[in-house]
């Protein structure tokens, strides 16, 4: 049996998947991510390595992509393809009925259409701003004295919604902290921070050209108050995934090694 790897090296965290050569996940690992992306890289593909018996270390693998913010840090890669193509190629194998993805990773919000066989029809990223990653929502957590998942599931308690008009990461925090030091309703704070993002990911996945069927990737995916308010913003309704959204990079960078290492 032959085994194939993607290594998926974000900001925030890293994410290992191998598939066997009939495309089953044989392993998965998602770490937080090291100041090196190279250690980060060598933990992550350790560890899954581990979960497979016939497999020894990341040179047995028949081929091993690198993806991500250090994609051309992952030792003994064979090449590398960017986070875009994998998540696509990852969300296509995971289900070929959806065709566009709202991808939310530790820095940047990216909108991206899918070809009916997996590659990138469009995309649009905005990167020049942490207003609505991964960063933003820490944030904004540590502004409520909460936890991620605590803060992500509050604004579904809100009856109504304080819109938070502040753009910026800084100003924003600045923004939620007077609010609550007003004694606003916590929950309704948090749902006008969730509809900011909302709306700031509806023009990159208008941008990208978002089709009717859209799921969600990157960590972000998990926030529940998030995926409510684009559904509200977007007016359909978004497409859970069978596998951890946050693996879909590290999935699609594992199935282009699979399509590569097979046609050698």
């Amino acid at each position: 049996m032959k085994y194939f790897g993607g290594c998926d090296v974000g900001s925030t965290y890293t994410k290992c998947v191998i598939l066997d050569e009939n495309g089953k996940i044989m392993a998965h690992v998602t770490n937080k991510s090291k100041i090196n992306p190279v250690a980060s890289a060598e933990i992550a593909l350790n560890q899954a390595i581990a979960q497979v018996e016939e497999l020894q270390s990341a040179q047995e693998l028949s081929y091993l992509i690198g993806t991500g913010y250090g994609r051309n840090k992952v030792p003994f890669a064979d090449e590398n393809i960017s986070e875009i193509s994998c998540h696509a190629m990852g969300v296509h194998v995971t289900n070929p009925d959806v065709k566009a993805i709202i991808d939310i990773g530790g820095q940047d919000v990216k909108g991206i259409s899918i070809d009916k066989d997996g590659t990138v029809k469009n995309f649009a990223m905005n990167d020049k701003c942490a207003a609505g990653t991964g960063r933003f929502y820490e944030a904004m957590a540590n502004a409520f004295e909460m936890s991620l998942p605590e803060f992500s599931s509050l604004s579904l308690k809100a009856k109504n919604v304080i819109p938070i008009t502040a753009q910026c990461t800084v100003f924003a925090e600045s923004e939620v902290i007077s609010l609550v030091g007003e004694g606003k309703p916590m929950e309704e704070i948090a749902a006008g921070i969730q509809l900011a993002v909302a709306k700031r990911c509806f023009v990159m996945a208008k941008k990208a050209g978002a089709a009717d069927s859209i799921t969600l990737t990157g960590g972000c995916a998990k926030n529940e108050g998030l995926k409510k308010a684009i559904e509200k913003v977007l007016k359909i309704k978004v497409i859970d995934l069978a596998i951890d959204p946050q693996l879909m990079g590290a999935l699609g960078a594992a199935e282009y090694a699979r399509q590569k290492g097979l046609s050698r």
